[in-house]
């Protein structure tokens, strides 16, 4: 079930970056100021690439089984809707009460990391 869900979200966060990144580029460009529009250009970037690790994740659990990219894949997908979903919501909306929230959502995607890290050096072959 894991894998699936890992493939589904991470297509899902792929289709959307590319949808967001050209609204951004398109939409967006005469409606913010540099600084939002790399805002907005960075989340686009963490989605994208968070959202290939999901389906590497995904692949890789299906192929191993390995516990510990459950973990990463779940952290991956929390982290991008914090990270990147935060960044979007700021910058069309200027909530300031969702600052704190982007650091969470790196956080997660780091600990994402620590979990791939850790299924790499201790996958049994």
């Amino acid at each position: 079930m894991w894998p699936k869900i890992f493939l589904a979200v991470g297509g899902l966060y792929g289709l959307l970056g590319v949808a967001l990144g050209a609204f951004g580029a398109h939409g967006l460009r005469d409606r913010l100021d540099p600084s939002q529009l790399s805002s907005w250009q960075t989340a686009v970037q963490y989605q994208l690439v968070h959202g290939i690790a999901l389906l590497i994740v995904g692949v890789w659990l299906l192929q191993t089984g390995v516990g510990a990219l459950r973990y990463a894949g779940v952290f991956f997908a929390v982290g991008v809707a914090l990270f990147s979903g935060s960044i979007y919501i700021l910058v069309l909306t200027s909530a300031s009460w969702l600052g704190p929230v982007t650091p969470f959502g790196g956080l997660f995607l780091m600990v994402g990391w620590l979990a791939v890290i850790y299924a790499g050096v201790f996958l049994q072959q």
